[in-house]
């Protein structure tokens, strides 16, 4: 059994590159969920950084295709500082957002990570949208619909470089899971990025088992495996706390499935869990799911196997 590493909890409490307020109650909601109490109830260890700070919400308008551009970089800039101090110091970070566009700092401070250490990166998309959005075809300018985009090299000139590379990730190192709403203009960026994507179509017809399967067949000992985990993957009748709901996600089983066979890749390194917004939450229920998914995520299951 692979020796577990200690999980470090940090919050980044903002919803700044959201279409809708509510995001940057994120951290706290898992925190009274239960998160800390239930990893350490599950033999781990568990440091909880607290929340980073950064600039307010300021709930403008975008500007060239962008909103809230600067305050997305400083959001970011901190995540990024603190994700590669936890990884440096030989620790498991789990970013507990706020919103997606956060995965940009810290996929970012994971790719540098993987590139010192000659290990393979990995990730993980769980989520109804691609993100694969630029400033040049957003319908909304907001960057929580960017990440991947900005992660590949693709987006402002801002938010890319982060790794040492022009990109963090390329097109291959990255398996999206249960979309289901994506742009038009997305829809062509990416079939020409080549991006493998496994949408709910896929996950009907061959089951989530068989998509999981073929998403983690190459990870490997020298994997670096990170999941990016959007809440809103779900279906809004499981998991009402997002902002950007979208019907016909992944049932509670199958998501269960999911990160089950994550977990027994051995390789899971790093962990975002983002867009929780219990704005819109009943009684913190989106936040109790994702402290049980984690839970499923970190290797707890029904019965040893």
């Amino acid at each position: 059994m692979r020796l577990m590493k200690t999980i470090s909890l940090i919050g980044a409490p903002t919803d700044v590159g959201a279409s809708v307020r509510g995001a940057g109650m994120g951290p706290d909601a898992l925190r009274v969920a239960g998160l800390v109490e239930a990893l350490r109830s599950d033999t781990l260890a568990v440091i909880d950084r607290g929340n980073l700070a950064g600039p307010p919400n300021p709930w403008s308008a975008a500007s060239g295709g962008l909103r809230h551009l600067d305050e997305v970089v400083a959001w970011n800039r901190s995540v990024f500082d603190s994700v590669d101090e936890v990884l440096t110091a030989g620790g498991i970070p789990l970013l507990m957002g706020g919103d997606h566009c956060l995965a940009i700092g810290s996929i970012s401070a994971v790719a540098r990570h993987c590139r010192r250490q000659g290990k393979t990166l990995r990730v993980i998309w769980l989520d109804a949208h691609s993100d694969v959005n630029t400033e040049a075809i957003s319908p909304s300018g907001n960057l929580h619909g960017m990440p991947v985009a900005c992660l590949l090299g693709h987006g402002p000139a801002a938010l890319t470089g982060w790794s040492g590379e022009k990109h963090a990730v390329t097109p291959g190192d990255i398996d999206f899971i249960g979309i289901r709403s994506v742009d038009f203009e997305e829809k062509q960026a990416i079939r020409a990025l080549g991006l493998q994507v496994y949408d709910m179509r896929h996950i009907d017809e061959h089951g989530m088992r068989n998509t999981m399967t073929e998403a983690l067949q190459d990870v490997d000992e020298n994997t670096h495996l990170h999941v990016s985990f959007d809440l809103d993957c779900l279906d809004p009748l499981d998991a009402p706390g997002v902002g950007t709901g979208v019907r016909g996600g992944p049932t509670y089983r199958e998501m269960q499935l999911c990160m089950e066979m994550i977990a027994d890749s051995g390789q899971l390194a790093s962990l975002d869990v983002v867009e929780i917004n219990p704005a819109l939450d009943v009684r913190n229920r989106t936040a109790e799911l994702a402290v049980e998914f984690v839970l499923s995520l970190f290797g707890a299951s029904t019965l040893v196997r």
